[in-house]
């Protein structure tokens, strides 16, 4: 008999085709583009395209629909990215910690010379400096921070 899926577990990983794959592009470049749109660039009927969209939400492929930001001109002109080194099996408490923190947009547990990577957008350097120095620097299990200051951002998605 079939193990029945329960409620938290992950959809099963279903490999992707030519036509998902530019479903996903074509959504990237514009979350508000219609089912009518997107089944003519893609060459298929609009019920076709329809399933193939609500398969890739329900598998978890598209976790969302969302606006991109040009973060400066929103008011946050100071963005970096902000290395650190944590206690060992500390992820999960930290995690919790900076998911609170103001301009965090983007958590990372990653391998190498350090554990996680966060980009973070402020208003201005002197927010900056308040959140690297009083706000990361309070959460006990962070054993040092290294921050590198955005410049200029390409998005790749679109281009700019």
């Amino acid at each position: 008999m079939a193990r029945k899926q329960m409620a938290d577990e992950e959809p099963p990983i279903r490999p992707l085709d030519q036509i998902d794959r530019t479903i996903l592009r074509l959504l990237q470049e514009d979350g508000r583009a219609s089912i009518r749109a997107v089944a003519e660039r893609v060459h298929v009927s609009r019920a076709n395209a329809y399933a193939r969209i609500n398969r890739l939400i329900e598998d978890g492929v598209i976790r969302g629909f969302t606006a991109r930001v040009d973060h400066e001109r929103a008011g946050h002109a100071a963005s970096a990215y902000i290395t650190l080194k944590i206690v060992q099996n500390s992820w999960r408490t930290v995690r919790e910690k900076l998911v609170t923190l103001p301009g965090v947009v983007h958590i990372a547990l990653v391998s190498g010379d350090f554990d996680v990577l966060l980009l973070v957008h402020t208003v201005d350097n002197r927010s900056l400096r308040e959140l690297v120095l009083t706000r990361l620097q309070a959460i006990e299990e962070v054993l040092s921070s290294r921050t590198l200051l955005v410049f200029e951002e390409t998005d790749l998605v679109l281009g700019r």
